[in-house]
């Protein structure tokens, strides 16, 4: 992929700043999914979490999901 020439960047900025993006506020785009599954944790969680993301070298994505699926084995073995 080659570098805009100067002519080309003047052109491209000046048709961003002129035209009126066309929104759709009905849908959802991959930025507002994410912004809705956002979970605030209390100090001590954010610290657990914290020290198991250095313990394990895993994200805080991964350590959720597995307390969340250990969790769900738990309470399907308790039925049983």
């Amino acid at each position: 992929m080659s570098d805009m020439t100067e002519q080309e960047a003047w052109e491209l900025d000046e048709l961003l700043t002129k035209t009126t993006p066309e929104v759709s506020p009905g849908v959802e785009g991959p930025f507002i999914k994410r912004r809705n599954m956002m979970v605030f944790l209390d100090r001590l969680s954010a610290q657990y979490l914290t020290a198991k993301m250095l313990e394990t070298k895993q994200s805080p994505t991964e350590i959720i999901s597995g307390m969340v699926r250990r969790e769900m084995a738990l309470e399907e073995a308790a039925r049983q």
